[in-house]
This record gives C-alpha cells, sequence and structure tokens, in this order.
C-alpha cells in the first residue's frame, strides 16, 4: 500500500486527543471512523460530521474488516478494557496509541497478546480543555509525536503509525518506551505537578494576591485548569519516573531555600534556570535520512538517533 492508499484508521476515544486525531486524519484523507462509550460525545460527533459509534464490538468488526490501524485514546485506566475488546473482536488489526506513559501500555498490550501488530505513540499536544468540543484539526501540526522503537517492533506497523503522525503534520521522533517515560516524567508530568502547587499556593494568598497575578501566574498555572481527573491519568501511570525528577526538584528547591536563607541569594538557580531555558530554546532537530525501517539494527539505529535530537519527516 502506498502513501497514497491510505489504509483507514479507527480512533477509540473522541475526547480532545483522539478526537483531534479523527479530525486530523480524515483532513488529511483518511477514512477515519471511531468509537466513544459516551452516547452524548458519540453523538457531538456526528453531529460535526464524523463517524463515530458508542458501540465498541460493532466499531472494532468494522476495523477488522477494513484492516484499520486502530488508535487506542483512553486514559490510561481504561486501556485494559479497551484492549480486551480489541483481541477479542479486531486481533489482527494494527495498533497504536496516544496515552501519555509508554511502558505501561506496552505491558498491557503484552498481556493481550496483541504485541506483533502495536508500535506506541504519543503526540506531545494538548490543551487544558478535555472533550469533543475542544477537538482540532491542527493540534498536532509542527508538533512532535514520539514513536516506539522497543525490540520486537515490526516494520510494516511501524511506518503506518508513522505516516499517520506525519499526515497530522507533526516530526516523528523514535524513543523507547522507558526512555520516553522519563524523559515525559521531566517535561510533562512535572510541569502538571508544579502548576498544581503554584495555583494552591496563589490562592492561598487570597483575594488580593489573585488580583494581583498576572502572566508569570497565568501561564505557570495554565495546565492546572485541565480536569484533575484527567491530570491523575496523566502522570499517575508514571508514578516511579515522576517520583524520581520530584525528588531531584525538591532537591533544587531545597538548595535555593538555603541559598536564600543563608545568603539572601537565589543567583545560583536563576542562573542555572536561565541557562536550562536557553538550552531548550537553542536546541535543534535534525532530520534523520539514513535509516529505513527494516533495515539491519533499524531499531537501534532510530532509538540511538532519537536521543541526540534527530526527527523523522518523511517514510
Amino acid at each position: 500500500m502506498t502513501r497514497d492508499q491510505k489504509a483507514p484508521v479507527c480512533v477509540l476515544g473522541t475526547g480532545l486527543i483522539g478526537g483531534s486525531l479523527l479530525r486530523a486524519a480524515a483532513a488529511a484523507g483518511y477514512t477515519a471512523f471511531g468509537y466513544n462509550r459516551s452516547q452524548s460525545g458519540a453523538a457531538a460527533a456526528r453531529a460535526d460530521g464524523f463517524d463515530v459509534d458508542d458501540d465498541l464490538p460493532a466499531v472494532l468488526g468494522r476495523a477488522a474488516r477494513a484492516d484499520a490501524l486502530i488508535v487506542v485514546a483512553v486514559p490510561m485506566p481504561a486501556v485494559d478494557h479497551i484492549l480486551a475488546s480489541v483481541a477479542t473482536f479486531a486481533p489482527e488489526c494494527m495498533l497504536t496509541d496516544v496515552v501519555s506513559v509508554k511502558a505501561p501500555v506496552a505491558a498491557a498490550v503484552r498481556d493481550h497478546g496483541l504485541a506483533a501488530r502495536y508500535v506506541g505513540g504519543h503526540p506531545m499536544a494538548g490543551t487544558s480543555e478535555s472533550g469533543w468540543a475542544a477537538t482540532d484539526p491542527d493540534l498536532f501540526r509542527g508538533a512532535v509525536w514520539a514513536v516506539g522503537v522497543d525490540p520486537g517492533t515490526h516494520a510494516d506497523p511501524w511506518r503506518r503509525v508513522a505516516a499517520l503522525a506525519l499526515d497530522c503534520g507533526s516530526v516523528v521522533v523514535p524513543v523507547a518506551a522507558e526512555e520516553h517515560d522519563r524523559a515525559v516524567a521531566r517535561i510533562s508530568h512535572l510541569p502538571h505537578v508544579l502548576a498544581e502547587a503554584l495555583a494552591v499556593t496563589g490562592a492561598g494568598g487570597g483575594p488580593l494576591a489573585l488580583g494581583l497575578a498576572a502572566g508569570s501566574f497565568r501561564d505557570g498555572t495554565r495546565v492546572a485548569a485541565t480536569a484533575p481527573d484527567l491530570v491523575r491519568a496523566i502522570c499517575e501511570p508514571n508514578r516511579d519516573a515522576l517520583l524520581a525528577v520530584l525528588e531531584e526538584t525538591l532537591t533544587v528547591l531545597g538548595a535555593a531555600s538555603d541559598a536564600l536563607r543563608e545568603d539572601s541569594s537565589l543567583a545560583d538557580l536563576t542562573q542555572a534556570g536561565h541557562d536550562a531555558r536557553n538550552d531548550y530554546e537553542t536546541a535543534q532537530r535534525w532530520e534523520i535520512t539514513d535509516v529505513r525501517p527494516g533495515d539491519h539494527d533499524w531499531l537501534e539505529r532510530l532509538r540511538e538517533a532519537g536521543q541526540r535530537g534527530g526527527v523523522i519527516t518523511a517514510v
């Protein structure tokens, strides 16, 4: 099948990420259909002209007949139920996901006997809003989409998942599951925890503090507007990695507290933070062009390239 003959995509879960993916895939020329457990959510998608049903066996039966790429787009607590249904009704379909942790999803996929056709995925995009009403076909444009390169990954489903990511407007970063989870603990899950803590501390100052709050408080607490249950579903499955970076952050804050108490100075923290932000601003991506899926050692070579900042823009 060529890139011009795009196989159907079946999205299981049409909230912010799944629904935006459904919209983006349809806009890119895919036959895209989906499932939402909520009748009202499915009806809202249909009202906008999208093919979404609340009957999971029926949707998966259609996916099996169409040889669709199935995309699991539900929070981690619902993944096991969804995978059990996939194993029952569409076990031969290629499978990916957009869940914010990768190792627990991969383990669940193995438990349900679906690993041979699975490739993990995680688009690094989102907003503080949720539900179908928040979906946006351009959500992934210019974003990074992590695509798994764990041992045992097969080339055909990998190409199909990477092609979908690219067609949605993203660039692909190849990454192994455990390394992905340690990285997102730092740059995604920790910011959620810090935003919640900052919001609580700011509100503790009462109406005066909130009345004086401006850009730095607004930006620092943006993701605290996310529904609490969703934040928990994002962060808690990555507990071990998140605990490690929380301890690291507490050490940094403890050193800053000691320096402020003893020397009335935040010089070390402010300089280190400024330098680290500059590292982020000046980080350079480079295009991976010398590795083809299916080549000798292609998974390890892509993994190493991703670690060094490489991205894929075409498959």
